[in-house]
């Protein structure tokens, strides 16, 4: 099963939100919509959906052009991050809606039913009503009927983002496995990088109603192509600046100098921008991180096993994070380190050169 984008763009007086795109989602794993909120993720969802109109371009499911096709012709489940279930109707009856709707068998839908429900232990609830669950057991219900309605295609709009940070993890965990062998193509989309990477599959970097780069979670991640790129995949915010290079030394700001290797070394002299993640940026020096950045400490932030400090050097405002608790006082300066072997160099106009 293969969803393809041809060209599709959207409109809305006389703007363009989307640019044209195309993309290819295949079933087998994950397809991950990364970006921040109002970079085009819902929009797409929708239009892949059936839910908002196409200005150009085309959808095709399995070869077949759906462009013009409702979204109930179009057999997809679409799952917010509200919990959208029908209050008046029994958990049994939510899962159950989509297939009494094409007029199945009653035996049938109560197998998928069970089945949808053993695989989100949702079993002891099936006659409750959406008002007596939690948060987690309402999203349960609204992914048990995703699975009980087998449809070709299952969009997920950051269905985690309003449970609470044990039911998403919990969830987040399982959800692969869901839909795993299920022959729909799945597109998942979030707002968070580590969720990306924890999903895997492939992953669809979105900024200002286009995509940046398509591929492999992993690789994308690794070898951004460009500075966009970069920077949507990180959080914090990935860290830059400007740096010059002459022979096989780069330096930033006013003294801040190291040796480049590789294909780094290979560049020709000149100005470039370099991007560096703020977990390369630690505030004590490793084998690895060896660059010295002295910078002022503005704000400081503790969130579980990892500390956070964001800085002000003479080139720019930075970010470090580092796992464990470190001591900042804030005003005060502090001596960061840079790992150089992990920065991204870019030419002037955002494209990966080294």
């Amino acid at each position: 099963m293969a969803l393809e984008l041809k060209d599709i763009t959207k409109k809305v007086g006389g703007q363009t939100h989307i640019k044209p795109t195309n993309l290819v989602l295949e079933s087998g794993h994950f397809n991950v919509m990364l970006g921040e909120t109002g970079a085009g993720k819902t929009s797409l969802i929708k239009m892949m959906a059936g839910l908002d109109p196409i200005a150009s371009g085309q959808v095709l499911m399995d070869g077949e052009d759906v462009t013009g096709q409702s979204t109930q012709k179009r057999n997809i489940s679409l799952v917010h991050q509200f919990f959208v279930n029908y209050p008046h109707m029994s958990v049994f009856e939510n899962i159950a809606s989509p297939l009494k709707v094409t007029g199945m068998a009653k035996s049938e839908i109560e197998d998928r039913v069970e089945e949808a429900a053993n695989i989100l232990q949702l079993k002891p609830m099936l006659n409750r009503k959406p008002h007596e669950l939690s948060g987690g057991q309402q999203q349960r219900t609204a992914l048990a009927r995703a699975i009980a309605k087998q449809s070709k295609a299952v969009f997920l709009d950051e269905p985690l983002a309003n449970l609470d940070y044990k039911l998403r993890e919990e969830l987040r965990d399982q959800l692969p496995e869901l839909f795993k062998g299920r022959g729909a193509v799945v597109v998942y989309a979030t707002s968070e990088p580590e969720e990306a990477l924890l999903l895997g599959g492939k992953t669809a970097l979105m900024q200002d109603g286009k995509v940046a780069q398509f591929g492999p979670t992993a690789e994308i991640y690794r070898a951004p192509n460009s500075l966009m790129s970069a920077g949507i995949f990180s959080d914090p915010p990935i860290n830059m600046a400007e740096i010059t290079k002459q022979g096989r030394t780069a330096s930033m700001g006013k003294d801040i100098r190291w040796e480049l290797s590789g294909k780094q070394a290979d560049l020709a002299d000149g100005l470039y921008k370099l991007a560096v993640r703020p977990h390369h940026v630690l505030p004590f020096e490793t084998e690895e991180a060896n660059v010295p950045i002295v910078g002022k400490v503005l704000v400081t932030e503790l969130s579980g096993s990892e500390s956070s400090a964001h800085f002000a050097a003479d080139m720019a405002n930075w970010v470090s994070l580092a796992r464990g608790i470190h001591r900042y006082q804030v005003g005060e300066n502090h001596q960061f380190f840079m790992d150089p072997n992990q920065c991204f160099v870019f030419a002037l106009d955002g494209t990966l050169v080294g």
